[in-house]
């Protein structure tokens, strides 16, 4: 069975006709919801039901779920998160219950994947789009809280997708708009905005971040061997690598050309998230098949959804809301 690499959005909160069709033939790797696609718990539960039925398999079904202003899952449905970096000093603990909290919420949807955590450093330049999304300021803290939520997320049976790899966090553009350059030595970010996505090379699956450096040449992370290079060989990342939102406004060529460069470049998969059904046929047919390579490292990635025990979610809460009226100067 022929799997397209990539990772699908749909138009809206039903799977309409044409759009079945279209996920039967392509074959996609995952798919990803948005809030268009959301109402309630019960139209979310019948809709990825849905999608797996369309493709006859246990696809993955991923979602942004870090909290705070990057949330699809909101209030009066489900429970509301503070922005990440609201809540530092609840620590690891904290951060560890925030996964725990939000797996259990996704799985009773039929959702198996969650886009966090953010594993950016917050730097005084860092862009307003990113900077309350990140876990810190330095990079032990970062690895520690970003591991606490992945490792949260696990325990839920929850994929967690680390981001934005190689380090988005120095970036004073927003890259949904614009390309991002940061011309920054690579001792300095050796040092600094690497060390966590180093630390957490263990990790099942990664996302890739819509910036420039320099000395790996003038081509976006996404669609640049080198930056690809660097996170398998130098930092010994074996999980697969998704290029984020091929949508976005840091990139050029069109979604097909978009979709092809990222996987040359080294992407495992390619990430389309918001466009018509004629765009996300396109994202398709650039993408292409899954490598025999890019394959093994799903597969190993689906292997790590662990069966989520049944949780407390009250006490879970308790015991978060506790932790963060504790942090100085609350």
């Amino acid at each position: 069975m022929t799997l397209t690499a990539a990772i699908l959005g749909l138009e809206g909160p039903v799977l309409l006709p044409d759009e079945a069709a279209f996920f039967r033939d392509a074959n996609p790797w995952g798919f990803v919801l948005f809030a268009r696609n959301i109402e309630d718990p019960a139209q979310l539960s019948r809709l990825t039901s849905d999608l797996r039925a369309a493709l006859g398999r246990d696809a993955p079904i991923f979602i942004d779920q870090e909290g705070g202003r990057v949330q699809r899952l909101r209030a009066p449905h489900w429970h509301e998160y503070l922005p990440a970096i609201d809540q530092l000093g609840a620590g690891g603990p904290g951060f560890a219950l925030r996964g725990r909290m939000m797996a259990a919420e996704l799985r009773a949807v039929g959702i198996d994947g969650n886009f966090a955590p953010c594993a950016d450093l917050a730097w005084p330049e860092t862009h307003p789009f990113l900077r309350s999304r990140c876990m810190g300021g330095t990079a032990a803290e970062v690895a520690r809280n970003a591991g606490a939520m992945a490792e949260g997320l696990l325990q839920g049976g929850v994929l967690p997708v680390i981001k934005h790899l190689p380090g988005h966090g120095r970036a004073t553009q927003d890259s949904h708009k614009e390309l991002p350059l940061i011309d920054v030595a690579r001792a300095a970010l050796e040092a600094t905005d690497f060390a966590p996505f180093r630390a957490l090379n263990q990790l099942p699956l990664a996302m890739t971040a819509h910036i420039v450096l320099p000395f790996l040449g003038d081509l976006p992370c996404t669609m640049n061997p080198d930056a690809l290079r660097m996170m398998r060989e130098d930092w010994g990342f074996q999980g697969a690598i998704m290029s984020d939102d091929i949508g976005m406004g840091a990139l050029s060529g069109s979604i097909r050309e978009r979709a092809g460069r990222s996987v040359a470049a080294g992407c495992d998969l390619v990430l389309h998230c918001n466009d018509d059904l004629a765009g996300f046929m396109a994202a398709a047919e650039g993408a292409g098949a899954l490598t025999d390579a890019a394959l093994a490292r799903c597969d190993a990635a689906l292997a790590a959804r662990r069966s989520p025990e049944v949780v407390d979610f009250g006490g879970l809460r308790a015991e978060l809301e506790a932790l963060i009226a504790a942090q100085p100067g609350s």
